[in-house]
């Protein structure tokens, strides 16, 4: 299937490139998913599905990572370093 064919790198840097612009809009809207909407298209246009999926998961992890470390949740492996 055509759809199975690895990106170009050209390909992946513009996947990556739309990520980027898509990920800096949610960042200054507050994860206003609605204000992106735009980028979010070009984004899923740009990307292979399967990435648009990972790269999704992948910030939800990142900012679950993010609220642990502002909310300052000690890992118990860091505990005893201080």
């Amino acid at each position: 299937a055509a759809g199975m064919a690895a990106p170009t790198r050209q390909e992946r840097t513009a996947c990556w490139g739309a990520r980027d612009e898509f990920w800096q809009c949610l960042d200054s809207h507050a994860d206003d998913a609605a204000k992106c909407e735009k980028l979010r298209r070009a984004f899923e246009a740009r990307c292979p599905q399967q990435w648009v999926k990972h790269f999704d998961k992948r910030r939800d992890f990142l900012k679950y990572k993010k609220k642990l470390e502002t909310e300052g949740y000690v890992p118990p492996e860091a505990a005893g370093k201080s």
